[in-house]
């Protein structure tokens, strides 16, 4: 059974807008840890420094994500989405509604 493309475009649309939307909303907690030690103290500014590497991490998986919706809008273009890129084989559209981005069946995935 072919993939429906048309549910792909809007998940894949959905999940860009969303990791957009959080990108934009943690700015803030990514910031630069400003180190005024005459307002906080030394416990607090490691506090500080420990949300913001964690901001900056979550943002780096975002932009991972990002990454693989432009891998699978190309695949879309190409008439490959929904396609396991290792075996061929289809690629179940409950796997696909769970993971839009998914490239792999999987079988292949967990091999």
């Amino acid at each position: 059974m072919e993939p429906d493309l048309e549910a792909a475009r809007k998940r894949l649309a959905e999940k860009k807008a969303e990791l957009e939307t959080i990108s934009a909303m943690t700015e803030q907690a990514r910031a630069p840890v400003m180190l005024d030690q005459q307002s906080v103290g030394r416990l607090s500014r490691m506090d500080a420094m420990q949300q913001q590497e964690m901001a900056a991490a979550q943002e780096r998986i975002r932009k991972r994500d990002m990454m693989r919706i432009e891998m699978a809008e190309r695949r879309l273009g190409d008439g490959d989405y929904g396609w396991c890129v290792e075996c061929g084989e289809v690629i179940p559209d409950k796997r696909l509604a769970i993971d839009p981005m998914a490239e792999k069946c999987v079988h292949c995935a967990s091999g």
